[in-house]
């Protein structure tokens, strides 16, 4: 009881700032710094999984940086072309202003398994274990993001009086929402399922490891399924602006193309017996 108190005063009374200190010279943002932790410790747990498939570093360093860009600017242009484009494109100057919050997931995974693909294919490693390997990186990173959009106070959900509920300042609540001061903390219920996703998928990892043989791609494959099912019914509880198709928003429809593309990609690869088996110390 004492722990839901502690969380609901924290929760329900504070109010976050997008902007956690300034100088003269610069100023640091929440949003920013959330996405640097994220991008640390997914480089953690991506360096550990690597020495234990004992995979060489060296090749590690160079994907890692190629990752962080790519997957950066994915982010950034799938928020802007799938979400918000009309207004986007009227302020281009604003498209590169990642910091003040405004990335789509969609996006990443994609330049991201491009960048897997052609790294796999140049350096003769397969592309379903780094696919595998980087998916709980993944997972982490998204859900240390999450807190970015707390502090930015985006990422809320429908008006409540729920012992979680967040408090949104007046300048944030969405229009026809003006009267209401605490919201579903949708960014909180998106941090609890990513990072039990890292956790299942890390501890996979590690059981795996441990038995020597390994079905290539399911985790990675586990990742999207698990990453849209969440991501589809979390959808229903959000009221930022997104395009609406058939009474399902954009968020949920490319949560819907993901899952529906990985359980294809699956079932497809078990048939081909393309799911490889590989001994990891023969």
């Amino acid at each position: 009881m004492l722990v839901v108190k502690k969380m609901r005063f924290f929760l329900h009374y504070y109010h976050p700032e997008s902007v956690l200190f300034k100088t003269k010279i610069f100023s640091v943002y929440a949003y920013g710094l959330m996405i640097s932790f994220g991008l640390i410790f997914g480089f953690l747990v991506v360096s550990y999984l690597m020495r234990k498939y004992r995979l060489k570093r060296d090749d590690f360093w160079s994907l890692f940086f190629y990752l962080i860009i790519f997957g950066l600017i994915g982010a950034r242009l799938g928020y802007v072309f799938f979400y918000h484009w009309p207004y986007y494109s009227n302020h281009l100057e604003e498209i590169i202003k990642f910091w003040q919050g405004g990335m789509a997931i969609h996006g990443t995974i994609f330049l991201c398994l491009l960048v897997l693909f052609f790294f796999s294919h140049f350096k003769k490693i397969s592309f379903l274990l780094l696919a595998d390997i980087f998916a709980p990186a993944l997972a982490l990173g998204q859900a240390i993001g999450r807190w970015g959009n707390y502090f930015n106070q985006e990422i809320y959900g429908k008006p409540t009086n729920f012992f979680l509920s967040i408090p949104i300042d007046y300048s944030h609540r969405l229009e026809g929402y003006e009267k209401f001061t605490y919201f579903h903390p949708v960014f909180f219920y998106s941090f609890l399922w990513l990072f039990l996703l890292f956790l299942i998928l890390f501890f996979w990892h590690k059981k795996r490891i441990k038995k020597g043989k390994i079905n290539q791609g399911e985790i990675f494959l586990t990742y999207l399924i698990l990453h849209s099912l969440g991501r589809f019914f979390i959808e229903f509880l959000r009221i930022d602006p997104q395009p609406v198709y058939l009474s399902l928003r954009m968020g949920q429809w490319l949560s819907i193309v993901l899952l529906v593309l990985a359980l294809f990609i699956y079932f497809f690869l078990k048939r081909k017996k393309r799911l490889l088996k590989k001994n990891l110390y023969n």
